[in-house]
């Protein structure tokens, strides 16, 4: 095992990463200032991805598939804050999660009737197409290595929008007290509409990106929200600086427990019994390190405690 498959494996964890940053920022965002649990949040993620696919397939642009994908999972998002989310900010969780749940078979359903049940895919563009050579004798996908750069691009434009802009400030003021914003005059329910739509257009906008690494198929976003729950609860619920550490824990912590439990059990097992007991402990490895967060911070690394 060299060192060079080993850098490979850590930013193979840091793509995952910044990927489930993008799922869980909108997530957090929309729990922390609206006190909602979204679990439809995965199907916008998929509206993203098949937004793309199919404009990409239309006009043979995978950037113009990109915008597609932003602008529809944001409209998806909006439409569905407006017509159906609103309704719920005054109800227990268990409403928000029947609703949301509903939701999420609204979504599949309505796309495998408009785009059928087998799977799109997605090519890389030729700009990102090939590897490229690292420090190191690193060789690794050119469009893999701008996934990594794109997706902390976004967490630094995300940090810049909540910390220095009059949005980031009424964002910040809602999720503290929306009762006092509202009585100061700020439309609320509006701020609400462009909370979820930007949480939205950052999951669609993830959907898309993973869509050239995986297929396109309904229910894709469901595995990735699950994912994404995790990492907010690492990082604390409505902290963007906790859903960017939690997300490179969570990336790295799979992706590195696939790669090294099957090589370490291998050194006392034969390889078939090895790779069996290392992919099953592995996929356990990002709860185990849930729950030895919450142990220790039960609020999250960087969530308030109540």
């Amino acid at each position: 095992m060299t060192g060079a498959l080993i850098a490979e494996q850590v930013l193979n964890g840091l793509q995952l990463g910044v990927m489930l940053f993008l799922m869980a920022s909108g997530l957090t965002l929309v729990f922390g200032v609206m006190g909602l649990i979204n679990l439809a949040h995965g199907s916008l993620y998929m509206v993203g991805a098949f937004a793309c696919a199919a404009v990409a397939k239309a006009t043979g642009s995978f950037w113009l598939g990109l915008a597609a994908s932003l602008i529809g999972a944001a409209a998806a998002g909006a439409l569905v804050e407006i017509a159906v989310i609103r309704r719920l900010y005054d109800r227990d969780h268990l409403d928000q999660v029947l609703a949301t749940f509903a939701l999420i078979l609204v979504f599949s359903e309505a796309t495998r009737w408009y785009f059928g049940s087998q799977p799109l895919y997605l090519s890389v563009p030729p700009l990102l197409a090939g590897p490229v050579m690292l420090p190191g004798g690193i060789e690794y996908p050119l469009y893999r290595l701008a996934l990594i750069v794109a997706g902390l691009v976004v967490a630094a434009g995300l940090f810049v929008l909540i910390a220095k802009t009059r949005l980031g400030i009424r964002i910040r003021a809602g999720e503290s007290d929306r009762e006092m914003i509202a009585a100061l005059g700020v439309d609320i329910a509006g701020l609400y509409t462009i909370v979820f739509a930007l949480g939205a257009a950052l999951a669609g906008l993830a959907g898309a990106l993973v869509g050239t690494i995986q297929s396109v198929q309904v229910g894709m976003g469901e595995p990735v929200l699950i994912l994404a729950f995790v990492v907010i609860v690492i990082g604390g619920i409505g902290s963007i600086k906790g859903a960017l550490v939690g997300a490179l824990l969570v990336g790295l912590t799979d992706t590195l427990g696939r790669f090294l439990l099957p090589i370490a059990f291998s050194s006392f097992m034969d390889a078939s019994s090895a790779t069996s007991v290392g992919s099953a402990l592995a996929s356990m490895a990002i709860y185990v390190l849930m729950a030895g967060v919450l142990v220790f911070r039960p609020s999250g690394l960087f969530g308030q405690a109540t």
